[in-house]
């Protein structure tokens, strides 16, 4: 792992905020933990952990947190997502994939500009108010006419203080030619190519602490040319980049790939330049040994969505399988047309159940349970030298879990408490040493007031779908 720069010079003049007396889950490589410890944060950096009292004699504290009762974690790292569904909830309830996706797909065609920045705050403040410092978008839809949908998402993420990385999606390949959306959702191979290097190069950021990095994603390969796959891949690298699909998701991907290309996702994307270290697929379920294989050979990541997976019947990932491989593995949310909930944090338990279930009682544990939500997501994003874990000079994302409260109080490990308990509290949540959390309730935008944008924008959405 390449080393985060070192605090800037001058380190006497920074503004520290320092938080002692909690528990602490540093997910290093080590799995260090403190019963009661401190962290200190000077400037956006995290510039020193441990057990105890902090240092004594610091200059520039202008915060002290007392976290007696609570667990400091890494903020956690959200994968995988589609902001925009946070607007069409709650419908096609009882659909497998490729029957929800057509029940939906022609509503999701007729979305704008001022729906999708609804949504995305929508998005973003449910996943912030629970821990998630850094958010992931797969955008894929753009109707014609319908503004800056890209740019919507980013404005949302700007202003709510949190770390983004939107990939900007597409799809190429509608119903006419044996592809899955209907053919006014898709958009040509060289209009999708041209608007996502537009994309990069008005937005990409790739500093180490940058708050916003840009990917290149099309769609899945029932909605995406071989023309598509091979030039976007092309394109990312020359970008310097990284990639995302939906991959491998369902038993029927896996025969329309073997039908129309003669072999499984998995070879599939390989022969179009798609494993690789800079590569990371949503959902992942149905792999074989050899698929496995294939991606902990390249370093190509794994985005796990086990609420999203369920709500669709899609299967149960071989994650255990895929860790012990060595695969980079983290955890999405998913859309929240089929995850309603739309947090984070209630996935870390899901995952550990959905895999005890399948696997026996050692499948998972609670803190490969909380390393797959903030390092695992991490080494997923490529941001795993200044993210995902509590260690001196890497940035200052983190959160502080209430955990003395009457959900958690009696669970004396602190971190099976935060795992396997009620979703935990968020007393102060920090991106890049900035308050985005504070006593459970966001300090960056005003929850009731993004709550009714987001139903108006869904009821309109309703209405213009409905008369179509």
């Amino acid at each position: 792992m390449v080393a985060p720069p070192a605090p800037a010079a001058g380190a006497g003049s920074t503004e520290r905020l320092v938080i002692e007396n909690c528990a602490i889950a540093t997910v290093d490589p080590d799995g260090t933990e403190y019963a009661s410890g401190h962290v200190v944060v000077a400037g956006n950096r995290i510039e020193s952990v441990g057990p105890g009292p902090a240092p004594a004699g610091l200059a520039g504290v202008v915060r002290r947190v007392d976290g007696t009762g609570h667990l400091a974690t890494p903020g956690l790292v959200n994968t995988h997502h589609h902001f925009y569904q946070w607007i069409t909830r709650g419908l096609a309830q009882d659909c497998n994939l490729f029957d929800w996706l057509v029940a939906l797909y022609p509503t999701w065609a007729r979305i704008d500009e001022p729906m999708v920045y609804a949504a995305a705050r929508g998005s973003l403040a449910m996943m912030a108010r629970g821990g998630v410092t850094t958010a992931m978008d797969h955008h894929y839809v753009f109707p014609e006419g319908a503004g800056d949908l890209l740019g919507a998402e980013i404005r949302a993420a700007r202003e709510m203080g949190v770390r983004f990385h939107p990939t900007r999606g597409s799809m190429d390949l509608g119903q006419s030619d044996g592809g899955l959306p209907p053919d006014f959702a898709v958009e040509s191979t060289d209009a999708a190519l041209a608007a996502t290097e537009e994309a990069i190069d008005a937005h990409h950021d790739p500093a180490f602490d940058s708050m916003l990095r840009v990917g290149v994603a099309p769609c899945s390969p029932f909605s995406v040319s071989t023309e598509l796959l091979r030039e976007a891949a092309v394109l990312a690298r020359r970008k310097g980049v990284r990639l995302h699909t939906h991959g491998s998701e369902t038993v029927e991907e896996e025969q329309y790939c073997k039908e129309k290309f003669g072999m499984g996702p998995t070879d599939y994307f390989e022969s179009t330049g798609w494993l690789g270290d800079d590569v990371w697929m949503a959902h992942c379920i149905h792999m074989a040994d050899s698929d496995i294989a294939a991606f902990a050979r390249t370093g190509t990541g794994v985005a796990h969505c086990p609420s999203s997976n369920a709500r669709i019947a899609a299967g149960t990932a071989r994650v255990p399988d895929l860790l012990r491989a060595g695969v980079p593995v983290g955890l999405g949310v998913d859309g929240t047309a089929s995850n309603e909930s739309g947090e984070l944090h209630t996935e870390l338990r899901n995952a550990l159940l959905v895999h005890r279930l399948a696997g026996g009682e050692k499948a998972l544990t609670v803190r490969q349970a909380l390393r797959l939500g903030t390092y695992g997501g991490a080494q997923v994003l490529g941001r795993a030298d200044g993210i995902g874990s509590l260690e001196a000079g890497k940035l200052a994302d983190l959160v502080l879990w209430k955990l003395d409260g009457l959900g958690h109080s009696s669970i004396a490990d602190p971190v099976a408490a935060l795992v396997l308990g009620a979703p935990a509290p968020v007393t102060l949540s920090l991106v890049n040493g900035r308050p985005v959390v504070e006593g459970g309730r966001l300090v960056t935008a005003d929850e009731d007031d993004i709550a009714r944008g987001a139903r108006a924008e869904a009821r309109r959405l309703a209405r213009i779908a409905g008369g179509a």
